[in-house]
């Protein structure tokens, strides 16, 4: 989703340079390109004759993310104190989703990546325990261009960076090589049933799990228990991530619950989505005999 706004152009012909601004012409245009011109020697341009010139424009242009909430929270999108935004636009549709004002594309605003990255910087002071700048959604990884842009440039500035994802972005792996720490949700072991309440299988997402596993990449797998839906067969779930060098990944159950039902414009239609203290425990347990490493936050 790239929105350019302002166009940068520079032209060089040999000691020659000059710029010039275009406003709101160029749309989706890739962030630098160079075209070559040659004159023949029928052409004169200056002082050169039958000679060939070499002229290289390259136009810079501003990229814009589309954000539709911001705030800063502590442990619970990553570690430390960080600030976290919420990247407008989501491929799945669950049921239960807690952010359905984020779910289109058109939602919240554009920002620039230079301003994000500027307000991240300056936000440093703020990063204690730890701390840094985490993107979530929506689904963060479908503005993935945006998102490269502004974590390897805060990353470079020495600030820890996360994501959260719904793990079906063919370009995670890409992205991950500007990320610190990886939380990734597994909403069900079963494709079928998770198409039924999300319009997306799990085969990406399964992809993307066994490849973070194989490379050793730290991540948070967070699996939200849903009465009805997901909140049964522990072991299919135990039974499927032990199959994987899983040393560097932790599990976390989120009891499911109601906080973004009021946001809902149509039909709320999850019924009866609250899961009892057994069948969390018996989640808990169960990770714990399979030696998956579980964590609360």
């Amino acid at each position: 989703m790239n929105k350019w706004r302002s166009v940068e152009i520079n032209v060089c012909f040999g000691d020659f340079v000059t710029n010039f601004r275009v406003e709101n012409i160029f749309h989706k245009l890739k962030l630098t390109f160079t075209i070559f011109l040659y004159f023949t020697s029928s052409i004169s341009f200056c002082q050169f004759k039958k000679t060939i010139l070499f002229a290289k424009i390259s136009i810079r242009s501003s990229v814009y993310m589309r954000i539709f909430g911001k705030g800063f929270n502590f442990g619970q999108d990553g570690p430390g104190n960080r600030l976290v935004y919420h990247l407008s636009g989501c491929n799945m549709r669950c049921i239960w989703c807690s952010n359905p004002d984020g779910m289109e594309m058109s939602a919240g605003n554009e920002v620039s990546c230079q301003d994000v990255i500027k307000e991240i910087l300056s936000s440093r002071m703020m990063f204690f325990s730890g701390g840094g700048v985490t993107f979530t959604g929506g689904e963060a990884t479908l503005q993935a261009d945006e998102l490269i842009t502004v974590l390897k440039a805060v990353k470079e500035s020495g600030i820890h960076t996360c994501i959260e994802t719904n793990g079906t972005s063919e370009r995670l792996n890409e992205i991950l090589e500007y990320v610190d720490y990886l939380i990734m949700d597994f909403k069900h072991f079963d494709s079928e049933r998770l198409q039924e309440f999300t319009g997306v299988g799990n085969q990406t997402i399964c992809k993307n799990f066994e490849e973070n596993c194989n490379k050793g990449r730290q991540q948070h797998i967070r699996i939200p228990l849903i009465n009805g839906i997901n909140a049964y067969s522990p072991e299919e779930y135990a039974g499927y991530f032990s199959k994987f060098d899983t040393k560097n990944t932790v599990f976390e159950f989120l009891s499911y619950h109601e906080y973004g039902k009021e946001k809902w414009k149509g039909e709320y239609k999850v019924k009866n989505g609250f899961i009892t203290n057994e069948i969390l425990k018996e989640f808990k347990d169960t990770f714990d005999r399979f030696g998956l490493k579980v964590v609360t936050t």
